[in-house]
């Protein structure tokens, strides 16, 4: 099982917000500003043109010491040499889990206990789920911090919550047993991406302070 501390400030790309918040720029404030995992989700982006910006930041979160894996991209996230990727339900996880082998890192997004039960019979290794409604993924239906608790409950995989976080309630995806919170707007839509993650990280680490870092 893969170590939950890693999946705690979670900081997920986002092409979005203006050619000064790109990917890569976004990607180094987050690790730089202590992140303890990334997500380079480009959509927009062809695999001939995502694949040389995953290898970079493979390189650099690998120096760092951060997580990094890519979104829905299982070919761009081996030939980059990420840690691992991170699908839907769309995606195909027993496939996934054969290509990547037992090295590498798989994530699934669930909606409830029924989908995160599969997700964990088909090898995944973390759990991403939506808490509150995000305009950066409006196809996600949120479940609130209760939802979000009974997943945590049914699972013995690390959870992560995503969607609508931002440093003002992240204490509440962990108090609702979650690993880490995941985060696109609150940094990639804050005037300092990298003071953003830093203020994120200074949540986690209070948290893990005075409820102990075994989470």
């Amino acid at each position: 099982m893969m170590d939950p501390r890693a999946l705690g400030v979670y900081v997920v790309t986002s092409g979005a917000f203006g050619p000064d918040r790109d990917h890569r720029a976004l990607a180094h404030a987050a690790i730089h500003g202590g992140a303890t995992a990334v997500q380079l989700r480009a959509p927009e982006l062809d695999d001939d043109a995502l694949l040389p910006l995953a290898i970079e930041l493979a390189v650099a979160c690998r120096d760092a010491g951060v997580l990094f894996v890519v979104n829905d991209r299982l070919d761009v996230a081996l030939e980059s040499d990420a840690a691992g990727v991170h699908l839907g339900q769309q995606d195909d996880p027993h496939h996934a889990r054969r290509r990547l082998g037992a090295g590498r890192v798989l994530g699934v997004s669930v909606g409830d206990v029924d989908e995160a039960a599969a997700a964990e019979r088909a090898g995944a290794d973390y759990l991403g789920m939506t808490v509150w409604a995000t305009p950066t993924k409006p196809d996600a239906e949120p479940r609130g911090p209760e939802g979000l608790g009974a997943v945590v409950e049914a699972t013995t995989l690390p959870v992560v919550g995503i969607g609508g976080i931002f440093a003002s309630n992240a204490a509440l995806v962990l108090e609702a047993g979650a690993a880490g919170f995941a985060v696109i707007s609150a940094v990639a839509a804050a005037p300092d991406p990298l003071e953003a993650t830093r203020t994120l990280a200074g949540v986690l680490d209070r948290y893990r302070a005075a409820h102990g870092a075994a989470r």
